[in-house]
């Protein structure tokens, strides 16, 4: 499953998950699937491009395959759990200004995995898009990735512009990206991740939490 990401083969990465499914795997094994085997495969990725083994092509074809595994295991995911409740509703994207996409997909990808119901609304995303989506589904939190450090200050006005929304509580603001830091975000009241897999675990510390004074 690693590899077909890292190839790019988004026909084999689709095979796989499908293998998979149709052979009955669990809520378990289709998440150990997603975590160990196609998640880890776009992290490498991100590590090849940033080494600068890897171009742009390659990214998206990465990308792609993921995505493509992804088409056929998340609907297994919600089929298996069923009526189980969501751990919480969010919206996520990467800020306006910012074309960055995979750190993010993967956020989105593991969130749901996760048990959170999730509204990817991809890259160079506005905070009044933002703003609107988050109140139209009700979000527990809105989760905000900046790639740059040009664009980090979209995540301030984001964090800013929350309480205008009117809703009692307020969602969450969880932010990330590598130029982003646990300082930044406690100057911004957000809440912040390192990396993908722990963005989970901030998400459901975050989840029935009180927002920031």
């Amino acid at each position: 499953m690693q590899q077909a990401v890292v190839l790019g083969d988004a026909a084999r990465a689709r095979q796989l998950a499908e293998r998979l499914v149709g052979g009955g795997g669990g809520d378990g094994d289709l998440v150990a699937a997603i975590e160990q085997g196609f998640a880890a495969g776009i992290r490498r990725v991100g590590d090849l491009w940033e080494e600068g083994e890897y171009f742009l092509p390659e990214l998206v074809q990465g990308a792609e395959a993921m995505k493509a595994a992804m088409a056929v295991l998340q609907p297994a995911l919600r089929k298996l759990r069923g009526g189980r409740a969501s751990k919480g509703r969010v919206v996520i994207g990467t800020v306006q200004g910012d074309l960055h996409d995979i750190g993010k997909t993967l956020v989105a990808t593991l969130l749901s995995a996760g048990g959170f119901e999730v509204e990817d609304l991809g890259s160079d995303v506005s905070v009044d898009r933002f703003l609107s989506r988050a109140k139209e589904k009700g979000a527990d939190i809105i989760a905000a990735s900046a790639l740059l450090t040009t664009t980090m200050p979209a995540q301030k006005a984001l964090a800013e512009a929350i309480p205008s929304l009117g809703i009692a509580p307020p969602p969450r603001l969880l932010v990330g990206g590598a130029p982003t830091t646990a300082a930044w975000a406690a100057e911004i009241g957000a809440a912040w991740a390192e990396n993908a897999l722990r963005a989970v675990a901030v998400a459901e510390s975050l989840v029935g939490a009180p927002g920031p004074a």
